[in-house]
């Protein structure tokens, strides 16, 4: 048997436990639904299930979220009662997107509003699946998700207040995507800094 056999089976029992606490990590679990919730916003907009106002409607939802997850993460750990708010909220919004999917209303998927509502979901979902995979492998600690989360939430109310009305103009969507890309460069610079979550 090589001698290194002892610090091999050790390596790879290190990693498949740092694997299973991420995978556990509540922190993880609640991006893992944001990003959840977002595609199924999103996905109702490209079917026409959704109108602009009802997915603003949701988007606000949704910030109410972030802001309760950031909250939550802010002293870098997730206690079990806030996991069950959190959830609670989550299970809410599930059952509100659903309704408002299958309810009597319906929007032209083609027509420019929601397009652009769209258009900025999925940017959400791109940015959330970041901070879920930053979670996952360590590049981001709690406090830097919590951070990046709150400024989703910003977002969020953005897109929430373009959409109010059931229209979003060329200029209200620049002004979200220009929010978006700064968290982009956020999120980024969040990931690759000296700051790492404990493992």
């Amino acid at each position: 048997m090589h001698k290194n056999h002892p610090l091999l089976i050790a390596s790879v029992l290190g990693v498949l436990f740092s694997a299973t606490a991420f995978a556990n990590d509540p922190a993880t679990t609640e991006t893992q639904r944001n990003i959840n919730q977002q595609q199924r916003i999103e996905q109702g907009l490209k079917s026409g299930q959704l109108t602009p106002r009802e997915a603003a409607r949701l988007e606000g939802e949704q910030a109410r979220i972030e802001r309760t997850e950031a909250k939550a993460m802010k002293d870098g750990t997730v206690t079990p009662e806030e996991q069950r708010r959190i959830n609670a909220m989550q299970n809410k919004a599930s059952r509100d997107i659903y309704r408002e999917k299958h309810d009597a209303q319906t929007a032209n998927p083609n027509n420019p509003a929601s397009r652009r509502m769209a258009a900025d979901v999925q940017r959400n979902v791109n940015q959330q699946q970041r901070i879920n995979a930053g979670v996952k492998n360590g590049s981001l600690t709690h406090r830097e998700a919590a951070g990046l989360e709150a400024r989703q939430a910003r977002i969020n109310r953005m897109e929430r207040q373009a959409g109010k009305d059931g229209r979003i103009n060329a200029a209200e969507q620049r002004r979200i995507q220009k929010a978006e890309n700064q968290q982009n460069r956020r999120i980024y610079r969040k990931k690759h800094n000296a700051s790492v979550a404990a493992q």
